[in-house]
C-alpha cells in the first residue's frame, strides 16, 4: 500500500473513531466498534492501531494537529524555534474559541475526558496531549514576555488552557450557550495571561 493510500485509510479510521465517540459515547469505544463503523475487518484496524490506547493517542494527536494547522494559517511559526515570531494573541484566542462552535468536536473531547477519568492509559494520552499544548502556549508567552520566569510561564500556559477548555462546556450548549459578554470576558482574561507581565489572571489585569 502506498504512503498516500495508507494515510488516507488511516484518516478514514480516525474519522470512524470520532463518529463512534460522538454517537455512542466513551463506553461504546472499542477497536471492534471502530472497525465496524469503518466497515473494515478488526485485523485491518489493528494493523494501523494495535490497541485502543494507540487509537486514542492518534485521535488526540490529530485533534491537536488540526488546531495547530488552523492557527498556522494566521500565525506561522507557532511551534517556536529560532527566528519564531509571536502569534497575535487576539487571533489565537479567537480561533481557539471558534473551534468550540463545532458541537461534534466538543463532544469528542467531553467523551475523551470522561474516558480518561476511568482509564489510566487514556488519561496518560490526554495528559501528553495537554502537556504538548501547554508547551506551545508557554513558548508564545516567552515570545511575548521574555523576562517572565519559566515557572510563571508554565503556570500561565496551564491557566490559559484551563480557561479556554473549561469554557467549552459553557459555550457548547452542554452547560450553557455562547454569550458575547462572556466571550469578551474570557478573551480579556486569556489575553492578559499571554502578554500582560503583571496579570493576576483577572479580566481587569
Amino acid at each position: 500500500m502506498s504512503t498516500a493510500k495508507g494515510s488516507a485509510r488511516r484518516a478514514e479510521l480516525l474519522d470512524a473513531a470520532e463518529r463512534t465517540l460522538v454517537g455512542g459515547g466513551h463506553g461504546a469505544l472499542s477497536v471492534r466498534a471502530v472497525a465496524e463503523a469503518a466497515g473494515v475487518r478488526l485485523g485491518h484496524l489493528q494493523y494501523y492501531f494495535p490497541t485502543r490506547e494507540r487509537l486514542l493517542e492518534a485521535v488526540l494527536d490529530r485533534l491537536l494537529r488540526r488546531s495547530l494547522d488552523r492557527l498556522a494559517e494566521v500565525a506561522p511559526g507557532l511551534d517556536g524555534g529560532e527566528g519564531a515570531e509571536p502569534v497575535p494573541p487576539e487571533r489565537m484566542i479567537e480561533l481557539l474559541l471558534a473551534e468550540q462552535n463545532d458541537p461534534g468536536l466538543v463532544r469528542v473531547f467531553v467523551e475523551l475526558w470522561a474516558l480518561a477519568a476511568r482509564d489510566e492509559a487514556v488519561a496518560a494520552a490526554v495528559r501528553a496531549f495537554y502537556g504538548h499544548y501547554a508547551d506551545l502556549v508557554a513558548e508564545q508567552i516567552r515570545l511575548h514576555l521574555p523576562g517572565l520566569p519559566e515557572a510563571d510561564r508554565r503556570a500561565r500556559a496551564e491557566a490559559f488552557i484551563a480557561l479556554l477548555e473549561g469554557s467549552a462546556l459553557m459555550r457548547s450548549g452542554i452547560a450553557g450557550i455562547p454569550s458575547p459578554a462572556t466571550d469578551a470576558l474570557i478573551s480579556r482574561t486569556a489575553l492578559a495571561l499571554v502578554r500582560n507581565p503583571s496579570a493576576s489572571g483577572g479580566p481587569g489585569a
